[in-house]
């Protein structure tokens, strides 16, 4: 009987030979001499990534067990001892953790909203509160609405349009970019300065056309921000269908009125830390090499690709290291950073200690933007760094896998004021789903694919241990 699944085996291999020999053609002499041995490393780690179940397993646990895990709750302290003790038990050289204060809210009771027309009746909407917003308190409050689709409309209208009312932002992400990073770029100020600003006309709530690129029947919550001296106002967000809904109705009845009640309350600061474990570097155990994701999820999330699959891609990044039996040069730290959705304490904290101590930090990678399939590993690196970086291409050409620029985030920027050459990386994955989970309740751990998470964990691997070995 003929083996086909032996066959196919051997032509994949026969290919994969023939495009490393190919491109080794058009390689420095230094470069080529690399290429086989680290064939093998890189190939070792995506073996390993893709027939493991225990980073897939730790997910799990961390979605189902501190489901809402935002900032300042007990379920954000219990993803804190969980990843701590996670680290603790892989026997790596120092784990630790850095103390904190963050912010606290509460969200309150379930929120209510609902549409109020004497043309087409009373029907209620899926809403929540966005995250810092005050409450409405506990009758609620019920207006007419004014609709706006982008900051300048806002600002072209008189407080007297405004004034007593409701306003409705409605700006939907651009469907026409391909990037939806971008789109909600452009649309998420809605969310964040778009209450404010309808404050300072006299605004007496706010409503949110939610975050997402998707039309679906979730709300997406996220941080919104007051200014001192602007009286704060309620802010709710609502589904896609529901904003879609609200506006049709408006164009048929503008004397419609909007209810929702919300009792929102924030707290005082609270202590909560950063968890931090390392492998100490062989040759230059003072010079870190960072990888972290964010700890923290929005209360009503399980958070998992923003961002529990970014911490648990951490650290598997050192069990990889682990398994493969490679010390490092220089010392791989791996961070679950607390705060970043609400004021990015942990980030700022991490790398205020880092100089404090007169730490030396190289580089520094965060996975935050889903664990999706993995399409590039980023670096943001001068001409030559980049020339060094694209003659390692072939060794992530059988993945898939771009080397490309760009790289940081929102909890290893800060290291850069106080680190000005370091080498910030990034993965990018797949981001066409992305925002149909993001802030809501449907970024489960259900949403997550195994082989894509440990896809993109492989890639990190590799690209950590090449800089590591070679640097840029």
């Amino acid at each position: 009987m003929v083996n086909f699944t032996n066959i196919e085996t051997m032509k994949m291999i026969d290919i994969f030979r023939f495009t490393v020999l190919a491109f080794c053609v058009f390689l420095p002499v230094e470069v080529k001499s690399q290429l086989p041995a680290e064939t093998v490393v890189v190939r070792g780690f995506f073996n390993e990534a893709l027939t493991s179940y225990e980073a897939y397993h730790n997910l799990e646990w961390l979605c189902k067990n501190t489901a809402g895990r935002i900032c300042g709750t007990p379920e954000a302290a219990e993803a804190v001892e969980f990843t701590h003790q996670l680290m603790n038990n892989m026997s790596l050289d120092a784990v630790w953790l850095q103390p904190i204060m963050v912010k606290s809210w509460k969200r309150g009771d379930k929120e209510e909203a609902r549409i109020v027309s004497e043309k087409f009746g009373t029907v209620s909407v899926p809403s929540c509160a966005l995250g810092w917003s005050i409450g409405t308190g506990d009758p609620g409050l019920s207006a007419g609405v004014v609709e706006v689709k982008s900051l300048d409309e806002l600002k072209k209208k008189s407080s007297k349009e405004i004034e007593g009312r409701i306003v409705f932002f409605n700006q939907p992400m651009k469907q026409t970019n391909l990037a939806t990073f971008s789109s909600y770029g452009e649309a998420v100020w809605q969310r964040t300065n778009g209450p404010v600003e309808a404050a300072r006309l006299g605004a007496v709530g706010c409503v949110i056309r939610s975050m997402s690129i998707g039309t679906d029947d979730f709300p997406h919550t996220g941080i919104t921000r007051y200014d001192e001296g602007v009286k704060p106002i309620p802010a709710l967000t609502i589904s896609t269908k529901a904003a879609d809904l609200l506006s049709s109705y408006l164009a048929l009845d503008s004397k419609l009125f909007f209810f929702f009640r919300t009792t929102c309350l924030t707290g005082q600061d609270v202590p909560s830390s950063n968890v931090i474990g390392e492998i100490k570097g062989s040759e230059f155990p003072d010079e870190i090499i960072t990888i972290g994701g964010h700890l923290d999820a929005w209360d009503i999330s399980e958070g998992a690709h923003d961002d529990g699959g970014g911490c648990i891609q951490s650290i598997e990044v050192l069990r990889l290291f682990q398994k493969a039996g490679i010390r490092p040069k220089h010392t791989i730290r791996a961070v679950m950073f607390m705060d970043e959705e609400v004021a990015q304490r942990g980030g700022q904290e991490y790398a205020k200690q880092a100089s404090i101590k007169g730490e030396k930090h190289i580089a520094a990678l965060e996975s935050d933007r889903g664990v999706f399939q993995p399409k590039a590993l980023a670096v943001t690196g001068n001409p030559e760094q980049m020339k060094n970086l694209a003659a390692w291409q072939p060794l992530f050409d059988p993945y898939d896998i771009k080397l490309t620029s760009g790289g940081g985030g929102a909890d290893v920027g800060p290291l850069k004021n106080f680190y000005p050459t370091i080498l910030f990386m990034g993965i990018i994955p797949e981001d066409q789903r992305y925002f149909n989970l993001h802030h809501a309740a449907s970024d489960t751990f259900e949403q997550v694919d195994r082989r894509e998470m440990q896809m993109g964990a492989a890639g990190i691997a590799s690209l950590i241990y090449l800089y590591d070995k070679y640097g840029l």
